[in-house]
């Protein structure tokens, strides 16, 4: 029993949960944690113990799916979808792009092991406009998935990846040539759209001994009519005020909102949703969609409490329902063109 407790420890080390205290560097060294709080190591098998316990009893709820982008005959110009976790279908337009895309059953190394989807992908690969670029914010497999990546680059082998520094093997390993790694703060143009790999606060891992080989980040994405930001996976850090001093502020922002119980093992790596609610006032965001949350079980909050928790957040501080939402899986959401 205990040698297997220890591999699914040691398995789930490549997940985005982790069970190391440490800081991870960041490009500017200033990292806001709320206070300590004491980790649960009186087990005899280890500090994680208790959380694999709890893991096991979450409420495994199902959010709500729309059919509505799959059975548009048309594709809008300007809009994104919500496809689960933080992948999401976005037309800048420009541009068609997908963030951080993972179509496959599990967030694993594994088939048969590993976090479940507990609802499928909004949106089919045969629902997929020709895609242009995709973005990768950093290696775990809840954000880069190996058959999804080999799927869509079957689909369409022209596809430009933009990737993370140190993460452009791991695509060439598997024949695929558009690829382009970037550090914090560098950029690349594509047709009339900049892209922006930020900094954000989190670390890299696929395996055991690959911890932060890979870099981290998040994209800005912008053109003459939006401008986007898509954290990807990141605790609170004030490198979202930096970011709104560079390049003023996001139409829209991607902030990730689930993932973040126990705090003693997440707050460092995932933001709660009173985090992601400051994350969008230093980005000074005209509006922002809530992610990473409602697709797999990671940790140990339940599966809807990020939603309800940001709501009820909205509610009491009297902004308006669109200033920070929630959307469901696979509904239309429709970008404003910026007026000049």
């Amino acid at each position: 029993m205990k040698s297997i407790l220890v591999f699914l420890f040691l398995t789930f080390l490549s997940s985005c949960a982790y069970f190391e205290n440490e800081v991870f560097e960041n490009n500017n060294q200033n990292i806001i944690l709320e206070p300590e709080e004491e980790a649960d190591d009186k087990s005899f098998f280890g500090p994680g113990y208790s959380f694999w316990k709890e893991l096991r009893s979450v409420e495994r709820g199902k959010i709500e799916l729309s059919k509505e982008y799959k059975n548009l005959k048309k594709k809008p110009n300007g809009y994104t979808s919500w496809i689960g976790h933080s992948s999401f279908i976005i037309n800048n337009f420009d541009l068609n792009i997908i963030t951080d895309p993972i179509f496959s059953e599990r967030a694993s190394p594994f088939s048969f092991f590993g976090p479940k989807r507990l609802i499928p992908p909004a949106i089919d690969y045969e629902d997929l406009p020709n895609i242009d670029v995709i973005v990768i914010s950093h290696n775990h497999y809840d954000h880069l998935d190996k058959k999804t990546i080999k799927n869509l680059n079957r689909i369409n082998p022209d596809i430009i990846y933009l990737v993370p520094l140190k993460l452009k093997k791991w695509f060439q390993s598997m024949g695929i040539k558009n690829v382009y790694e970037f550090n914090w703060w560098e950029e690349k143009k594509i047709k009339n759209t900049t892209f922006t790999f930020v900094p954000v606060q989190h670390w890299s891992r696929r395996g055991l001994f690959d911890r932060n080989k890979t870099l981290w980040g998040g994209w800005w994405i912008e053109n003459d009519n939006i401008k986007l930001v898509h954290l990807g996976d990141t605790g609170y850090t004030n490198d979202f005020i930096e970011i709104n001093k560079r390049f003023g502020s996001p139409d829209l922002a991607f902030i990730p909102i689930g993932a973040y119980a126990p705090r003693w093992i997440m707050k460092e790596s995932h933001m709660n949703p009173e985090e992601a609610l400051k994350t969008a006032f230093d980005l000074d965001a005209k509006k922002s969609i809530g992610m990473h949350w409602g697709t797999f079980i990671l940790t140990t909050e339940a599966t809807e409490e990020p939603k309800k928790i940001l709501e009820n957040l909205i509610s009491k501080k009297g902004l308006g329902k669109d200033f920070f939402s929630t959307i469901i899986p696979g509904k239309v959401y429709p970008f404003d063109r910026k007026s000049n």
